[in-house]
Formats: structure tokens, sequence, C-alpha cells
């Protein structure tokens, strides 16, 4: 089942671009800008990382981005990670970036952009690896910068295929940004918001996300299943939920398995991607892998949580048909 999971075709659909900074490329970017790290090496920084709930977690992520500087290091944070998916075999990845992150500190947004989409080209060219991009905005920051920031990434929207909504969930409901998501539609881009797990008001949360808002897909979600209406109008939508279940095993000690597979059953068409993978140590494999030895998932359960990443993807439909075909290929091969 091993080699069964490493070999199959896959799609990712959250991940952070800033929490692929592994430890190593901190230190390296460190040494290149000089910036001083309060740890000695490598390892040390890795064993500082002590987070237990979505705060805890924000804290030590906003603090690791410093070292990004100029656009060889978004290109280098980028490329790292896609030749890491790709050795995955994920053939197809939507990634987040969070722009207000940086020009909050002094660096440009088309420094961020221009470092990012460098390193796209170059993963569709080297690895054939297809990818696209999702600016997310900072919810705990306001509503007034969300709109800069998008007015700002107006002219670089032929490099974008949605926007999102990340960051410290509490006091800060998706209705805070309604006007900023209502242009982003107007201006053809996909809508997606973070309904973290466990949040305060998290079903009121995923009700403006899905009332007011109108997203095309939501991230993580799990909460919608305490509430039978919500799963109704997820299903019959065929809205995606990007579900990080290693990610939830950090934040709220649940690899929420059992969460996966009831939305399964409820034909929810959930999948499952690795969040901020250089913070909780598992990509795309691990994350599959630890579903299938930790949470009891069959491999057909496996196989549906993969089939929906594509189903849900913003690609066109030719694409969607190339990938699918793949991934039944695999399947049958293995059958």
């Amino acid at each position: 089942m091993n080699a069964f999971i490493q070999a199959m075709p896959k799609a990712e659909l959250h991940v952070h671009l800033e929490g692929t900074l592994e430890p190593d490329l901190s230190f390296a970017l460190a040494a290149k800008n000089g910036i001083d790290l309060p740890y000695e090496t490598p390892e040390a920084l890795l064993a500082a990382y002590d987070f237990h709930d979505l705060p805890s977690f924000l804290a030590i992520y906003y603090r690791a981005m410093h070292v990004l500087q100029d656009e060889s290091d978004f290109f280098d944070l980028t490329w790292a990670y896609l030749k890491k998916a790709r050795s995955q075999n994920v053939l197809y990845a939507e990634l987040f970036f969070d722009p207000q992150a940086h020009t909050s500190r002094g660096v440009a947004f088309k420094t961020v952009i221009d470092g990012i989409r460098r390193a796209q080209e170059q993963a569709q060219s080297e690895l054939g690896m297809e990818t696209q991009l999702i600016l997310c905005f900072l919810r705990d920051m306001s509503a007034e910068s969300a709109m800069a920031t998008l007015k700002e990434a107006l002219p670089y929207k032929h490099l974008l295929i949605g926007v999102g909504l990340d960051s410290d969930e509490k006091n800060n409901p998706p209705l805070k940004f309604a006007a900023v998501f209502a242009l982003a539609r107007t201006e053809g881009l996909k809508l997606t918001m973070h309904c973290d797990v466990n949040q305060l008001n998290t079903l009121v949360h995923i009700g403006q996300v899905l009332h007011d808002i109108k997203v095309d897909r939501i991230d993580h979600g799990i909460n919608s299943l305490e509430d039978p209406a919500l799963c109704k109008i997820i299903a019959e939508r065929g809205l995606g939920l990007t579900v990080c279940p290693v990610s939830n095993r950090f934040c709220v000690q649940d690899l929420t398995a059992s969460h996966l597979r009831k939305m399964l059953q409820l034909g929810m068409r959930a999948t499952v991607n690795s969040d901020d993978p250089a913070y909780f140590r598992a990509y795309m494999n691990e994350n599959l892998q630890a579903l299938l030895d930790d949470g009891g998932l069959t491999i057909d359960e496996i196989v549906q949580l993969v089939r929906n990443s594509f189903l849900v993807s913003w690609i066109s439909e030719e694409r969607r048909e190339y990938y699918l075909n793949l991934l039944d290929a695999h399947v049958q091969a293995a059958a």
C-alpha cells in the first residue's frame, strides 16, 4: 500500500508556500540576507516548533518568514516545494501565498509574485508539473488592507486563479471581507475561505461562507459535520473541502480520519492536503499514509479522496479528464 500511495497521481489544493519553508532553507536564506536566527542549527529550529493550536502555530509561522527578502528567495522557497511535491507524484497543485505578510514588512508585491511565478514556470518545463496560484488575505488584518492588496494584485490577475482567506479566525468572520471577495468575483477570480477546525462561532462562519460569500470551495470545513443542513448544501453544490489531516493532529490533536470518512459517506467532496508541511513534517504522501496506517481508512477511501482533489480543482474539463484517466490507470494496474 505504501508503494501504491507513493506512485498514485495526486493533486494538492491546500498548501501555503510560506508553510513549506524547511529549516535548512531558512538557515541558508538567513545567512544570505544577513539575518540572525535565535537557533544554532536547523535541527534546533525544528525542535522549537512547539505548537498545539492555531494561534501558537501562527506565532512561529510569521516569525520565520523574515528570511524571505528578495525575488530569488521566493523562487527558492517555491522551487523547493515543487520539487518535493513532484517527487511524491503530485502532478497538479494550487498554491496559497500571503502577500500581506511580506508587504507589511517592506517586501514589494512584485518581488513576491515574480519569484513564485518563475518557479512555477520552471516546474512546468522541467518537472511537467502544473500549478496555479491563490492569493490569500490575512483575516487578522483589516478589510481595508485586504482591499488594497487585491487592487495591487489586479495587474497580475492573469497569474492568479483565485483568492482565499487565512490566518487567525477568532473575531474575524467571513463577512468582514464580503466587499473584497465580491470584487474578486467580478474580476473573474475563484473564491475560497478557511473555516479552521474548532474555532469560535465556526458554524456561523461556515454559514456566511456558504450563504453570503458563496465560495467555490472551503478550506478545512470539518465542523460542517455538526450541522446536517450545512452538509446538505455543501454536498448539493459539489463544493470541495480541503482537509489537512496531519495539520489537524497538531492543532486539534485529531487526525480527523473519521470526519473524512463521514464526509465521503455524505457525498461531500473532501480532499487531503499538507497545509504547512515544513512545520507539520508531512507532505502529501505522509498525510495519505497516516490516514491509512493511523486513521484506519481503506484504500478505496484514499483513492476517492485523491479523485475528489481532481474533481474540485480549478482546471479545465480537458485537464481534469486527463488526470482522472491517469488515476484510473494507476488503480487498475494495481488491481
